[in-house]
């Protein structure tokens, strides 16, 4: 089987009790028959064009040619590394799939000028880059291409030869890149970004990269009949069920790599479930944990875990006492089962699975602080070189960097969570991440840690829209050398900076309780923050 699920507990009990209505509502056919009508009449203008995903195995077959004829002539040229411009979606999946299969490739889903410069200066010489944007107006990796057209054309290298285009038909991006003659590769314009693995964003870079991406069409349509059958063993109305409708609802849903083949498939799940779910005070809090988690140990109520294993077994129900949702398979399998399955979710939750409202709202105030760029707010206080801000309830009652983390924590509800967003140099400072288990061990709640700005993309959505159990760390940097943008009135520093600031003061206005810690030094301050949580 290319894939497996075994359910037991609350998970198992919403799964008797919600698939049998699926089954007889004819949710599964009606997903593969595009039917925009499944998530109520709010939904149903947006849904009547972001089905396009459950037909990706057919429409990108074609596709397969022309990405191992291109990266053919590359590697002929002497081109033997790509890098991807890309933000969520458009990152997320090429990451999860060469990793997988232990394909070299350079994510840049960051505006941290360090980690830009580290990039540009990584064998330009003999390298490709695939930009990748929906709309083609995603300030990210306009930015980056901006970047990498003065670096190529600065080394003599012509910029057309070098970079490729993944967006939608009819895009300012799609226009302008031809107009510029550069290779462009279009995706369906029906299939959202977080459900586009299987699409051109997911295929383009995995391929140049070097991953057989037939192989991982071939994977997903094992899966396509079983799950466009109304049946009781439907594979993505069983593990939707399991996901969203355990009663009462276990909103934080902890995904554990428990032995698997697939590298970082907990990543591209977050942001598929946290954006797709986030929204009208309701959803499914994903919760990226290792195996030994503070939280697998604390037995949360309103915690459902999940494990990917290597073999989940031949049976559904499992008398498991750990109530643990298990689930194995192919990458490609997983990938379309995972996108049925959050389908079914929003429907059972009642929300519409395929629009980001609050995404947006980062975006705005971003934009308003680079056209203004104001002077930053002053610090409340500085502490060992950190500079300390936050919301009135947290920085109000705090006067040192420990006595600031712990009223953040006393802030928690108790069905809340802590976010952890780092807007530092994720390739650089990879250490920060071991704050998500102090902070988790500290609190006894769960911990989600999201490097920013790639975060804004993914659970930034349900940080905004979903239940108000929320409380923010955000840590910044300044201090370090900057890296202008072409053509643009603003660097990179002063973008992730906006960047930050922007969503801070949205979260504030939605009545979030943020911290806002500023290093000056982020190698050696990690230590610093280490203490404050001890």
């Amino acid at each position: 089987m290319s894939f497996r699920i075994s359910v037991s507990g609350a998970a198992a009990d919403a799964v008797r009790r919600v698939v049998p209505q699926l089954v007889a509502d004819r949710v599964a056919s009606g997903i593969t028959g595009q039917d925009p009508e499944l998530w109520g009449p709010a939904a149903e203008e947006e849904a009547g064009k972001r089905l396009g995903w459950t037909e990706a195995v057919a429409v990108s077959r074609p596709l397969v040619p022309q990405i191992v004829e291109l990266r053919e002539s590359l590697h002929d040229a002497g081109v033997d590394h790509i890098v991807l411009g890309g933000m969520g979606g458009s990152s997320l999946a090429p990451e999860v799939i060469t990793r997988t299969a232990r394909a070299h490739l350079t994510v840049l889903d960051s505006t941290d000028p360090g980690q830009v410069r580290a990039a540009l200066q990584d064998r330009l010489a003999s390298t490709a880059v695939v930009i990748s944007s929906k709309s083609g107006s995603t300030v990210e990796t306009d930015s980056q291409r901006r970047v990498y057209e003065a670096a190529f054309r600065e080394a003599g290298i012509d910029p057309t030869e070098r970079i490729v285009v993944v967006t939608d038909p009819g895009s300012p991006l799609d226009q302008s890149a031809r107009e510029a003659g550069y290779r462009v590769f279009n995706a369906d314009p029906n299939v959202g970004g977080r459900y586009s693995a299987l699409t051109a964003f997911g295929l383009v870079p995995s391929g140049l990269a070097g991953v057989d991406i037939a192989e991982i069409l071939d994977e997903a349509e094992t899966i396509e009949l079983s799950l466009a059958i109304d049946s009781e063993e439907n594979p993505g109305l069983v593990l939707g069920a399991a996901i969203s409708a355990t009663a009462p609802l276990r909103d934080k849903l902890a995904i554990v790599a428990d032995g698997t083949h697939i590298v970082g498939f907990a990543d591209w799940a977050e942001q598929l479930i946290a954006e797709s779910t986030g929204k009208e005070g309701t959803g499914i809090l994903p919760v990226v944990l290792g195996t030994d988690a503070p939280e697998l140990a604390a037995d949360l109520a309103d915690v459902q875990v999940v494990r990917l294993v290597d073999d989940a077994g031949d049976e559904i129900f499992s008398d498991d006492p750990s109530g643990d949702i298990r689930v194995s398979g192919t990458l490609g399998a997983q990938l379309l089962v995972w996108e049925y399955a959050t389908a079914v979710a929003g429907r059972l939750l009642g929300i519409n699975p395929f629009d980001q409202p609050d995404v947006e709202s980062a975006k705005i105030a971003a934009r308003g602080l680079l056209d203004n760029r104001p002077e930053p707010a002053p610090a409340a206080f500085v502490a060992d070189g950190i500079e300390v801000r936050g919301t009135p309830e947290v920085i109000g009652a705090s006067s040192d960097l420990a006595s600031a983390i712990e009223v953040l924590i006393e802030e928690l509800p108790a069905n809340g969570y802590i976010s952890v967003q780092a807007y530092l140099d994720r390739v650089a400072h990879p250490g920060f991440e071991r704050l998500r288990d102090l902070l988790a061990a500290r609190s006894g709640r769960p911990v989600t840690f999201g490097w920013g700005p790639r975060f804004l993309h993914s659970t930034g959505q349900f940080h905004k829209g979903g239940p108000a159990v929320g409380v923010f760390l955000q840590l910044t940097a300044t201090g370090g050398e900057d890296l202008g943008i072409p053509e643009r009135p603003f660097t990179f520093g002063e973008l992730i900076a906006a960047q930050a600031s922007g969503d801070a003061s949205v979260l504030a206005e939605h009545d979030r309780p943020v911290l806002t810690l500023t290093l000056t030094d982020p190698a050696t301050q990690l230590s610093t923050l280490v203490d404050a949580i001890g």
